[in-house]
């Protein structure tokens, strides 16, 4: 059965072209904060040491970066981490050989000179090699994880779709690395582990989107494309807010008393939830009309059974 036009319809579509227009601004900014300043990778990429001190007053990070050069320790990183009182140290690779626990003494020797009641909270280390076997893996990881998206919705629904939700999920993918890229966040296995969690929430919502899309291809008795996705995203809108506010909830619960520890992973998800959500009301149905895709493409093609013209002679 047929369903006349839907009551109450928001005219999301009407917005199509400035919200695409404002998506292409923010991925030329990301990928310029990319090119120019590159990402703050972590030592699981590339490969080093990192000694977290406590001290028993707010420190001067000016005055540790000093000590540190002094004790042949020029090429520190040094920040805070969590409070002023906390101070995350990190040195690239000592070169082969040289035990961690070493590297950690002598820094806690020269971190002494700063604050005699100074603590060593924890020391890690990772190898150079095993950095860059980490970043050309998970760049694999989530090239890998587009490639079957694009499969799978190319054959589930239609290739303009495919296309649609892989941009989407790009769009998503960029937008949250050139935050950590602008804002000098660090970026490790963890923030990658919140991109790859992004990409199957954004793409969750637009197959959600798509499957209501197509399903009044067939039923709205109207020829009107626009018409029917403005339709189909205010009939999935109740969900999408539900699942989208539920979701921020937990990761601002995460965000504000998980620690330091989970600071960047909550950071990664919560933006990526907001940018997700709106990628897969705009992004994705924007370029599938943009491709032209029509009521025509999504219904199916009636086959005609054997013996058909038989049955039907008198």
């Amino acid at each position: 059965m047929q369903l006349l036009k839907v009551k109450g319809t928001l005219p999301f579509m009407k917005a199509r072209k400035l919200a695409m227009g404002f998506s292409i601004l923010l991925i030329l900014a990301s990928l310029a904060s990319l090119f120019v300043k590159g990402l703050n990778f972590g030592l699981d990429f590339t490969g080093g040491t990192a000694v977290e001190v406590g001290f028993s007053q707010p420190a001067e990070l000016s005055n540790v970066r000093k000590v540190l050069a002094e004790n042949g320790f020029a090429d520190a990183s040094v920040q805070l981490f969590g409070s002023s009182k906390d101070v995350l140290v990190r040195l690239p690779p000592q070169g082969e050989g040289v035990k961690a626990e070493v590297i950690g003494n002598q820094v806690m020797t020269a971190m002494k000179q700063v604050d005699a009641d100074a603590q060593m909270r924890r020391i890690e280390f990772v190898g150079p090699s095993v950095g860059e076997d980490l970043k050309e893996q998970g760049g694999l990881a989530m090239l890998t994880a587009l490639i079957c998206i694009l499969l799978y919705v190319a054959m589930r629904f239609e290739w303009r779709f495919a296309l649609g939700a892989v941009f989407a999920l790009f769009h998503d993918v960029v937008l949250t690395m050139g935050l950590f890229s602008l804002l000098g966040l660090e970026f490790d296995l963890t923030i990658l582990a919140a991109i790859l969690a992004v990409i199957g929430y954004s793409l969750n919502d637009t197959i959600v989107v798509s499957d209501r899309i197509r399903e009044n291809f067939r039923k709205v008795r109207t020829d009107d494309t626009l018409e029917i996705i403005d339709i189909s995203l205010t009939q999935t809108l109740n969900r999408t807010l539900v699942t989208s506010i539920t979701t921020i909830l937990v990761l601002v619960a995460l965000f504000v008393w998980g620690g330091q520890t989970i600071h960047g992973f909550a950071t990664a998800l919560l933006f990526g939830v907001f940018i997700g959500t709106y990628s897969s009301v705009y992004v994705a149905s924007s370029v599938a009309v943009l491709l032209g895709v029509s009521k025509e493409d999504l219904i199916p093609v009636e086959v005609e059974k054997e013996g058909a013209d038989l049955d039907a002679m008198p």
